[in-house]
């Protein structure tokens, strides 16, 4: 008799599950709609410059020549991000735009920087005759050279001048 009462309720656990498994293949339904994604690159620009050099020039070389030299100004933009690069006048007092100045102590050293080899369009933040410097950003590094010069016919004792401008790129 305990034989069969173990198979009773063994039969009756077992009913159940076999109800579940087929009510559950008969009751599958689905449906279906949009997800929106979304996602804002941001513009930016990151700058750097290296030092414009003009290198060791003797006293008698400034008076009777230019001297001209070379720098670059580095920017990193979102691809496809317009930029405008400006240049103060920079530290030295009585600087301007056209007529920047290094100091050796009280002592100045006039000069320019120009957005061309030709040295013929000075590169300031576009007012008082100056030009600024225009691209589109990359992605990637890209250099932009400042042509520098030391205008002829200044009288300066030997010394090591110095000058800092502030470039500002504007995207």
């Amino acid at each position: 008799m305990v034989c069969i009462r173990f198979r009773q309720f063994l039969s009756l656990a077992i009913l159940p599950c076999a109800f579940f498994a087929s009510t559950a293949a008969v009751a599958t339904h689905s449906a279906s709609g949009p997800v929106a994604i979304l996602a804002t690159v941001a513009a930016s620009c990151t700058v750097g410059a290296s030092s414009l050099a003009f290198g060791s020039a003797t006293s008698t070389a400034i008076q009777s020549g230019n001297v001209d030299g070379t720098g670059v100004v580095t920017l990193t933009c979102t691809n496809g991000t317009a930029y405008t690069v400006a240049l103060d006048k920079g530290t030295a007092a009585g600087a301007t735009l056209a007529t920047r100045k290094m100091s050796a102590g009280a002592l100045r050293l006039n000069y320019s920087v120009f957005t061309s080899m030709a040295r013929t369009t000075v590169w300031g933040d576009g007012t008082l005759g100056s030009s600024t410097v225009a691209g589109t950003g990359s992605g990637s590094i890209q250099s932009v050279v400042a042509y520098g010069r030391i205008y002829a016919g200044q009288i300066v004792p030997a010394g090591s001048f110095t000058d800092t401008i502030v470039v500002t790129v504007t995207y």
